[in-house]
């Protein structure tokens, strides 16, 4: 009985202690994380003279979608040939990747009956907008607006990312000097960051065709505001 008593009226072990200390840590690195990606970021069309060190904004690449060579430097790169792209031909790409990742239903036959109206689509936990390149001093920004939707709750933040590409084993990959989820910097977070990289910006995979000819590039430059891709 004795024995009983003097175990009740121990404290907490050396292991509860420490389990509750991280899960305190790990709360207020979420807490914070939040709070971070919360930070209001503002859209403009040039960075205001004067802008305090704290803003934090976001300019979109030129968005010419009507281009008609897009077409044709898709078919030259994936039949080997190298290309001089701006950023107005790769956002009217990932225009027509993000269209391409949506379904479509078939237009019914003439005589057909009416097809029973489609069941309201889900919203998903991380929707994701199209992409949208801007270039500028051989630097290229990646962006485009999240939202997440969980519990009832919607969401939306921008997420942007700046830098330049190089090889990684045998393929060229994107590297960001600075990626931002909302206000939070995420760039130095590199355990994670590739994670979040692929979730939120590039949660599209490219067409089949178009993968198969990347990985046969030999280089990939930003000059001024042009991406040139080089082919053996």
């Amino acid at each position: 009985m004795l024995k009983k008593i003097k175990k009740t009226q121990k404290g907490p072990s050396m292991i509860e202690v420490a389990l509750g200390a991280c899960l305190s840590v790990a709360l207020g690195v979420v807490l914070g994380a939040a709070y971070m990606v919360a930070r209001p970021v503002t859209k403009v069309t040039s960075i205001p003279k004067d802008a305090p060190s704290s803003s934090i904004y976001y300019i979109e690449g030129a968005k010419d979608l009507n281009r008609t060579g897009i077409a044709d430097k898709r078919k030259q790169f994936t039949n080997g040939e190298s290309v001089v792209v701006d950023e107005g031909e790769l956002n009217a790409f990932f225009s027509l990747l993000s269209a391409r990742a949506v379904p479509t239903s078939a237009k019914p036959k003439a005589g057909d009956k009416a097809p029973p109206p489609p069941p309201p689509a889900e919203a998903k936990v991380i929707d994701t907008s199209a992409l949208n390149a801007r270039i500028r001093e051989s630097k290229i920004q990646f962006g485009d607006t999240v939202t997440i939707n969980a519990f009832g709750f919607s969401y939306s933040f921008i997420c942007q990312a700046v830098g330049t590409f190089s090889k990684h084993g045998s393929e060229y990959e994107f590297d960001p000097d600075s990626f931002m989820v909302g206000g939070c910097p995420v760039q130095r977070l590199i355990l994670i960051r590739s994670y979040v990289m692929n979730h939120l910006l590039f949660p599209t995979a490219p067409p089949d065709d178009v993968a198969a000819a990347w990985s046969r590039l030999t280089d990939v430059t930003l000059d001024g505001s042009k991406l040139r891709l080089t082919m053996p």
